[in-house]
């Protein structure tokens, strides 16, 4: 009788290969981590981090060696050459840089969802923008005419590659501001979803604080 309860314990009894086995290595499983990991920010905001940084490399380049000629210069400008119009690029630099104030702006209405405020403010800002460029483009024919070309000099040449870059760069960031404007007709921002507008006010922003620098190294020192 003890024979047959034995022999039933053991028919009972899990085979050793459904038995718990241990874990990989010995020890239990790693404990799920206590929060998730959150990205600090956007790809297209990394993005454009990395952009703005080549960006700034490449003009640091320029005006590198826009120093190294003024300083090995005796005389500078150039005799024979025309003055560049210090008064009227003075009053042009206010309107660039309050294209940057109309611009944070609209960065303030996407976040409060103030969808017509947010295009009148990418309305002025594109306009001022642009008023910038068709006064430096009228400036630059006065200049030519006057004498002052790429081949003229070497003063001329490095003018017209340093300030001439950065107006194509200011030409670059309307264009992606129109199109910006044309999403935000759209209804493509709101106080969740305002990416696109958020890098496109950062490269904005660059072309802007980098002029006073120009300005201040070309046309008054």
């Amino acid at each position: 009788m003890a024979k047959s309860s034995t022999a039933r314990r053991l028919d009972e009894a899990p085979p050793q290969s459904q038995a718990k086995q241990p874990a990989f290595g010995g020890g239990e499983p790693p404990a799920p981590p206590v929060r998730p990991n959150i990205p600090i920010g956007s790809n297209a905001w990394v993005a454009i981090l990395m952009f703005l940084g080549a960006e700034a490399m490449f003009f640091a380049g320029l005006i590198g060696a826009y120093i190294v000629f003024r300083v090995g210069s005796a005389i500078w400008p150039p005799p024979f050459q025309p003055r560049l119009p210090v008064g009227v690029t003075g009053v042009n630099t206010l309107i660039l840089v309050a294209s940057a104030v109309t611009m944070r702006w609209s960065l303030k209405a996407a976040r409060f969802n103030d969808h017509k405020r947010l295009i009148r403010c990418l309305a002025y800002t594109a306009v001022l923008g642009g008023i910038f460029l068709v006064i430096q483009g009228f400036e630059w024919l006065r200049l030519i005419h006057f004498g002052l070309t790429v081949s003229s000099s070497v003063y001329g040449g490095l003018f017209y590659t340093l300030i001439g870059f950065h107006g194509l760069h200011v030409a670059g960031a309307l264009i992606w501001l129109l199109v910006v404007f044309v999403q935000a007709k759209q209804k493509r921002f709101s106080k969740e979803r305002h990416v696109g507008l958020q890098i496109c006010g950062m490269y904005w922003t660059f072309v802007v604080a980098l002029w006073p620098v120009l300005y201040g190294l070309v046309y008054l020192y």
